[in-house]
């Protein structure tokens, strides 16, 4: 039996979950207009995007709500534990900051108590443009909170460049001004919040590498959760090769390496089919070294030039005179973000930051 695709994203919001919303709503608030909440949140269901169809519940609850902000509220925070997907519950947040701008205090509480069920991520965001000082207060209390998912919302809610979202112009600009937010997290036990502090800092060093370079540098990374959020911080820096990012991971000197036997298998292949890329990796000293082992494909392009797309491989520690073989398959499918032509496709194996090997492989048309 062939294999069936995906289901696409959207589809989180079918017609099946609009009728369980409508029927949790009314377990929690018999008055409910299931009827015209149905009719509204189903039209043109088809054409809308995962986003679009969120925002479509958010205004659908609001028009059939006979209630003011704060009972909404009320309604709502009941609704919330019963929704079967914690991305649908994204959908309260939304109807906080879609209604909730004239009741700051009141909208700050709600998306405290929404995010523990989904995110306020996306929420939180158009009260940062309407008044950044008075929002970042609020979030620097949630990143002390005992709760996960609060702490995550105060470094994820203000991230410059959080997908799906609108940049926020002014930390983009000045990360400062969520600096302490950062630092009270900076050894955070959950792996939840680290991974968003992580983000937060990759995001900034897309405009800000000094920035974040010197922070880290600042930082006691003999703590392990210190440690942790550093690497996958400077990520973006170590795929660059940038010196100061390596030496923090302890991998900025110069690898005393040789890469061997690099091999792309099958070496020819059609769209959709999969890759395996191999080397040795040998020593050429007799002391250990710090090794941060990534590798690039140049993808051809449209008009016959290319791109370069770098890969992480593997971080290690290699003892003097020994060898190691790698290996990394990869499938070369079309993405919503890469598009692939044929042609022949460099492939380069980068050892702290070094191109030290390079081969081939070619994409039938």
């Amino acid at each position: 039996m062939a294999d069936q695709p995906a289901p696409a994203l959207k589809e989180i919001f079918n017609a099946e979950r609009l009728q369980h919303i409508a029927t949790e709503m009314t377990a929690v608030y018999p008055a409910f207009d299931a009827k015209a909440f149905l009719k509204l949140a189903k039209k043109d269901l088809a054409e809308l995007s995962i986003m679009q169809r969120l925002a479509r519940v958010s205004e659908s609850l609001h028009a059939v709500l006979p209630l003011d902000f704060e009972a909404s509220l009320e309604v709502l925070r009941a609704l919330a534990p019963r929704l079967n997907s914690g991305f649908v519950s994204m959908c309260l947040p939304h109807y906080v900051a879609s209604y909730g701008a004239d009741r700051f205090e009141l909208s700050m509480e709600a998306l405290k108590y929404f995010t523990a069920f989904g995110s306020s991520e996306f929420a939180i965001r158009p009260f940062l443009r309407r008044d950044i000082e008075r929002s970042l207060k609020w979030m620097h209390a949630w990143s002390l909170d005992d709760n996960e998912h609060v702490r995550r919302l105060a470094s994820e809610g203000c991230r410059p460049r959080l997908p799906w979202s609108f940049r926020l112009e002014r930390i983009q600009a000045d990360p400062t001004l969520a600096a302490s937010i950062l630092d009270n997290l900076k050894a955070d036990s959950s792996l939840y919040v680290r991974k968003s502090v992580a983000n937060h800092l990759n995001d900034i060093t897309k405009d800000h590498p000094e920035w974040v370079l010197d922070l880290i540098e600042g930082w006691s990374l003999d703590n392990k959760h210190t440690a942790w959020i550093a690497r996958h911080a400077l990520r973006s820096l170590i795929k660059q090769g940038n010196q100061r990012a390596l030496a923090i991971i302890g991998a900025g000197g110069k690898p005393e390496v040789e890469i061997v036997d690099v091999q792309v298998n099958p070496p020819v292949i059609g769209l959709g089919e999969k890759i395996t890329l191999s080397f040795a990796v040998r020593s050429t000293v007799e002391n250990s070294q710090r090794l941060v082992i990534d590798y690039a494909i140049d993808y051809v392009k449209a008009n016959g030039s290319t791109s370069a797309k770098v890969f992480k491989l593997k971080a290690l520690t290699l003892p003097g005179n020994t060898t190691q073989t790698l290996a990394r398959g990869q499938h070369i499918k079309e993405l919503t973000t890469r598009r692939h032509y044929a042609g022949k496709h460099a492939v380069h194996v980068l050892v702290n930051g070094e191109r030290l090997a390079s081969t081939i492989f070619e994409i039938l048309p």
